[in-house]
């Protein structure tokens, strides 16, 4: 059976980046940089929105902008993409200190 990749936690940083952890215990780099530039993405330009609102909802990298958890309104990427696309990380070290 193929891998089926789920994210359980996620911690944006101040460039928009987001460190994406997968239950595998692999950590992937998300760079959302040029995603929000387009679309219905250009809601994240606000950095303390796009902080704020990164989540986890239903195992993807989500962001929860009405801040209700109802994942028919959220913004998400789709977890394969991420696993697949972006490099593998170590832990960031500022929550290794």
């Amino acid at each position: 059976m193929e891998y089926m990749p789920e994210v359980i936690q996620v911690i944006p940083t101040d460039d928009f980046k987001v460190y994406v952890y997968f239950d595998d215990g692999s950590i992937k780099l998300y760079d959302a940089s040029e995603d929000i530039k387009k679309g219905i993405f250009t809601k994240l330009q606000d950095i303390n929105i796009f902080k704020s609102s990164c989540t986890v909802l239903n195992g993807t990298l989500a962001w929860d902008l009405e801040g209700n958890y109802d994942e028919s309104k959220c913004l998400d990427i789709d977890p394969f993409n991420i696993y697949e696309n972006c490099p593998e990380v170590d832990e960031p070290d500022f929550i290794i200190k």
